[in-house]
């Protein structure tokens, strides 16, 4: 059997904000790099080097950015103002593409790059290099209608979906989210948009369950709640909140663990730790494998951001989203989506107290069942359709 030769994939991530760019970035390449390939992640995550890169799979570190307001960003380290440090990145981002020579370009998120700093080098593979696959791959949802449709008309994004992406990949279901018609997508680019399903994470064995509780002193009796609010930058309200239901209410039989998120500012953090040394509480600000942490959970807290969701439905672990509903409605639109599957339940940000979520913990802790049957028979199918895609491309080169 003749091997393949290797394949060059080159995938953007911006990471002004969070960790979900980075994550889903990680999972579809941990995935893609077993079909003899070379991955390189262009990314702007100041917490790259936390994450182990498998074999095949690199990054190169662009200048971070963090945003200020909706258009408005600055330097997240280094001391330039921004416009000098969009230049570096730009700089960076074109040199790595022509250099690196892709066969395919996957840009997360936004279509056209941070401050449109990736039009560039779509352009310069029209141009220069055609044969490169240009993917644009879309979260579930993005933002309401409204927001999506205003922002995109704005940026002149439809026009450039058409001219210049071969494909648009939607990471989730169409018919949980019709992001085509929610967004308006015009006909001739919704020829090339493929709704992929949601992207599945490595799934916890039975026995590194076991050990994992184990370290976390979790007892044969008792059962584990994992709160997390991804990269914590917003987290504090829904700690703080959970804190304050052991603190008024005691609790019994239950393990906690507190993962605030590495961005959540130190001194919250520091306070959050605090309090939780007399609740006997666990409070971490990050943990490389949280599908280790979600499989072994009971129950799962979490403001429901897209890569915590695929996370914790990939080990079918029962959960409670609080979505944040500013700066975007995204979390939200996708907890009453998945609430309609009957795959998780949710508290909306407006009745977060203590008297609230600890009714709703109590409540789902004593019909975890319920919510597991549903989640066992949710497929999460999204690599299966990357994967194939890619084959068909690589096919269409010999």
């Amino acid at each position: 059997m003749v091997e393949q030769p290797l394949y060059n994939i080159l995938m953007y991530s911006h990471d002004t904000y969070g960790l979900g760019h980075i994550r889903r970035t990680m999972a579809i390449a941990d995935h893609l790099r077993s079909l003899s390939s070379n991955i390189l992640i262009l990314t702007g995550s100041p917490i790259a080097g936390r994450f182990n890169f498998p074999e095949n799979v690199d990054f190169v570190r662009i200048p971070g950015m963090i945003k200020k307001t909706n258009d408005e960003y600055q330097s997240l380290s280094i001391k330039i103002n921004a416009e000098h440090a969009l230049d570096i990145r730009k700089s960076i981002i074109l040199a790595t593409a022509k250099s690196f020579q892709p066969d395919l370009f996957i840009v997360d998120k936004e279509p056209l790059g941070l401050k449109r700093e990736v039009l560039p080098v779509l352009r310069w593979f029209k141009k220069h290099s055609p044969k490169t696959k240009t993917i644009l791959g879309l979260r579930d949802i993005m933002d309401d209608r409204e927001t999506v449709r205003r922002d995109w008309q704005h940026k002149k994004v439809y026009r450039y979906l058409d001219e210049l992406y071969s494909e648009i990949w939607v990471y989730g279901m169409q018919d949980i989210y019709d992001a085509a018609a929610e967004y308006d997508i015009p006909a001739p680019v919704q020829e090339k948009m493929f709704f992929t399903g949601y992207l599945p994470r490595k799934k916890a064995t039975e026995k590194t369950k076991r050990k994992t509780r184990k370290k976390f002193c979790v007892h044969e009796n008792e059962k584990m709640i994992v709160v997390t609010a991804g990269g914590g930058g917003d987290g504090f309200a829904l700690m703080d909140t959970y804190l304050k239901v052991n603190e008024l209410f005691g609790v019994s039989g239950l393990k906690s663990v507190l993962i605030t998120g590495p961005f959540m500012p130190r001194s919250k953090r520091r306070q959050l730790a605090k309090r939780a040394r007399s609740l006997q509480v666990k409070v971490m600000p990050f943990y490389p494998r949280m599908e280790e942490m979600f499989g072994a959970a009971d129950l799962v807290v979490s403001m429901g951001g897209y890569n915590t969701m695929c996370e914790i439905l990939s080990q079918a672990t029962p959960s409670l989203i609080i979505p944040r509903e500013t700066p975007r409605k995204e979390q939200l639109l996708r907890a009453q989506a998945l609430q309609k599957q009957k795959l998780i339940d949710f508290l909306p940000w407006g009745e977060l107290n203590a008297e609230n979520l600890h009714e709703k913990l109590y409540a789902m802790l004593n019909s975890l069942d319920l919510y597991r049957h549903p989640i066992s028979k949710f497929r999460l199918d999204g690599i299966d359709f990357i994967t194939n895609r890619l084959q068909q491309f690589r096919d269409t080169q010999k």
